[in-house]
């Protein structure tokens, strides 16, 4: 029997039961969860790094974002608030549309 010792999306030991496999789990603590939320969201950039269609990358892109979402609710941020500071940088610094690539900077000392 593989052994996983992972994270998890929430449906997946269902999905496993549905399959006639048995599993055993546990419910992670908040500080264990997190490490876990950081564990699987550099898993998932090392997926969408490494994917070799555009299909491949939206996929990591989501999975990516969902992992986002949930690190802003252990922080207790919502979706919604999180996208809000997102726009409030995006005002006061810009975003990355233009696609400006900084070269140097001379001092003006």
């Amino acid at each position: 029997m593989p052994i996983y010792n992972k994270l998890v999306r929430d449906r997946i030991p269902e999905i496993i039961k549905e399959q006639g496999n048995t599993l055993s789990t546990r419910i992670l603590e908040n500080e264990e969860y997190l490490n876990e939320l950081r564990t699987k969201l550099q898993e998932e950039t090392n997926e969408y790094l490494e994917a070799e269609s555009s299909a491949e990358a939206i996929e990591e892109l989501a999975d990516i974002m969902e992992l986002l979402y949930a690190l802003a609710e252990v922080y207790g941020v919502t979706s919604e608030m999180l996208e809000q500071i997102r726009a409030e940088k995006a005002e006061k610094r810009g975003g990355f549309k233009e696609r400006v690539y900084l070269i140097e900077v001379e001092d003006a000392y």
